[in-house]
C-alpha cells in the first residue's frame, strides 16, 4: 500500500504592478492556511515521461528517505517536476535525428554547445539521473576498496577529497554542479559546471568520466536550507551513495 506524506506550508505573495510609467506598489497578503490544510506528498512511482527514447530513472527510495538531509517536498519537486521536464524535452529534441539512437552518454559527446536546448535538457536528465543514484538514506560514511585506495593516492585523505569538492560546491557561482570525475588516465579529479553542463561535454575545462554529482542549483536545497548552501553541502555527505560511486569508479577505470 503506498504511504501518504503530508506538509504544512506558509506562504505570502508580494505583487509589483506598474501602470503608464507610474511606479505602483501593492503589497497583496495571501491569508496563512490553517493546520488543517496540508500538502500532500506523492510517490514516484507515480511518475512517468512520455514515451521517449530516454526514461526517467526510477527513483531508488521514497521521498521523505533522505530526511532531514533532504526534505521530502524538495525530493518530490524535484523530482517530479524538474527531473521529468528535461526528460520529456530531451526526447522532443532528439525524436526523429541519429540522436535518438544513441546512449545518453554518446549524445552529451556528440552534440553541439551552440544549441542550447538540446544542450540543457540532455545535461538536466543525465546530471539528475546520476544525482537520484548517489544517494542513499543510510550508506556507509566512507568509501572502500579500490575507490578509498584512488581518493587517498589522488587527494591525500578523504578529509582532503572532502574538503576539495565542498570548496568547489561552495564557489560554484549560480546554478551548476560539483563533480568527481576519473579522466583518462584514470585519475581522480573534481571539477564544477555551471548550469546543466557536464564533465562529457566538449566544452568541460576538466573532462572525465562523472562517478559522483552533486545539484548546487537553488532548486535543490532552498525550501529547506534557503541561502545556506554550506549547509546543504555538508548534509549531502550524510546521503552519498559510496557503494554506488564505487561501482561507478571500478566500472571506469575498465573501459
Amino acid at each position: 500500500m503506498k504511504q501518504k506524506h503530508f506538509i504544512f506550508i506558509s506562504v505570502i505573495c508580494l505583487v509589483l504592478v506598474s501602470c503608464n510609467n507610474k511606479k505602483l506598489t501593492e503589497v497583496v497578503e495571501v491569508p496563512l492556511p490553517s493546520k488543517e490544510e496540508k500538502m500532500l506528498i506523492g510517490s514516484p512511482e507515480d511518475v512517468k515521461a512520455d514515451d521517449g527514447t530516454f526514461k526517467m530513472v526510477a527513483l531508488p527510495y521514497s521521498y521523505e528517505a533522505l530526511a532531514p538531509n533532504i526534505d521530502a517536498l524538495t525530493m518530490e519537486l524535484h523530482y517530479s517536476k524538474h527531473y521529468l521536464t528535461y526528460t520529456n524535452n530531451l526526447n522532443k529534441a532528439i525524436a526523429g535525428t541519429e540522436l535518438d539512437q544513441l546512449s545518453i552518454e554518446e549524445v552529451l559527446k556528440k552534440l553541439d554547445v551552440s544549441n542550447a536546448d538540446l544542450r540543457n535538457n540532455a545535461g538536466g536528465y543525465y546530471n539528475h539521473s546520476l544525482f537520484w543514484e548517489n544517494m542513499a538514506s543510510k550508506p556507509a560514511a566512507k568509501p572502500k576498496d579500490s575507490l578509498a585506495v584512488a581518493i587517498n593516492r589522488d587527494f591525500g585523505s578523504f578529509e582532503g577529497f572532502r574538503t576539495q569538492f565542498e570548496d568547489a560546491a561552495s564557489k560554484q557561482f549560480g546554478s551548476g554542479w560539483a563533480w568527481l570525475v576519473t579522466d583518462k588516465a584514470g585519475k581522480l579529479q573534481i571539477t564544477s559546471t555551471a548550469n546543466q553542463d557536464n564533465p562529457l561535454m566538449s566544452n568541460a575545462v576538466i573532462k572525465g568520466t562523472p562517478i559522483l554529482a552533486l545539484d548546487v542549483w537553488e532548486h535543490a536545497y532552498y525550501l529547506n536550507y534557503q541561502y545556506k548552501r554550506k549547509k546543504y553541502i555538508d548534509a549531502f555527505f550524510n546521503v552519498i551513495n559510496w557503494k554506488k560511486v564505487g561501482e561507478r569508479y571500478d566500472e571506469a577505470i575498465k573501459n
